[in-house]
């Protein structure tokens, strides 16, 4: 039971430890630039709006709910 206990132990200690060496390489993996002229990168970026995000279009189908529901309830009652 001990060496089941120490094996496992020592099994999460090698892989965190391998997790931490590979994490390690990779951020020093980073590109770096050398040279001595500026880079200048330009980017565009079009930002859209779905319309269910728009609050015109929230407020209108709560409207139109309302109404529905208020004729639903209308007609439900009995007419003497």
């Amino acid at each position: 039971m001990e060496t089941t206990t120490t094996l496992k132990s020592k099994a999460g200690a090698l892989l965190s430890a391998m997790f931490i060496m590979l994490m390690s390489a990779f951020s020093f993996a980073q590109e770096t630039t050398t040279g001595t002229g500026t880079v200048t990168t330009e980017q565009k970026t079009t930002t859209t709006t779905e319309w269910y995000a728009d609050p015109t279009y929230i407020i209108i189908g709560a409207v139109v709910l309302i109404i529905i529901v208020a004729l639903i309830a209308r007609s439900g009652r009995s007419r003497d």
